[in-house]
């Protein structure tokens, strides 16, 4: 299945550290057998609404063809990761 993953880091990191958890999050997915059909650095963009008292936060993008075990995986630790304000993982049908 392909599914279309959103996710917003903190913007209150070093951009080295921002970069390492999209990498780490990246190489979930791939340890799963996923395959990255492309990731995109969005840059810092304001929320709509306040997140855990910030104002702004990182976007990344990333595509992947990825099995229902994976995403859970992904799910799991975007979830329990205190970096990550927000994820939002989408089936796209094909």
């Amino acid at each position: 299945m392909t599914y279309e993953i959103l996710f917003i880091v903190k913007p209150d990191l070093e951009e080295k550290a921002i970069k390492k958890i999209a990498k780490d999050l990246e190489k979930v997915l791939v340890d799963k057998n996923a395959k990255i059909l492309s990731s995109k650095e969005m840059g810092q963009k304001e929320l709509a609404y306040e997140i855990k008292n910030q104002k702004s936060g990182y976007y990344f993008l990333i595509n992947v063809e990825a099995s229902n075990e994976a995403i859970k995986e992904f799910d799991r630790l975007a979830l329990i990761n205190e970096d990550v304000l927000r994820h939002l993982v989408i089936k796209l049908d094909k």
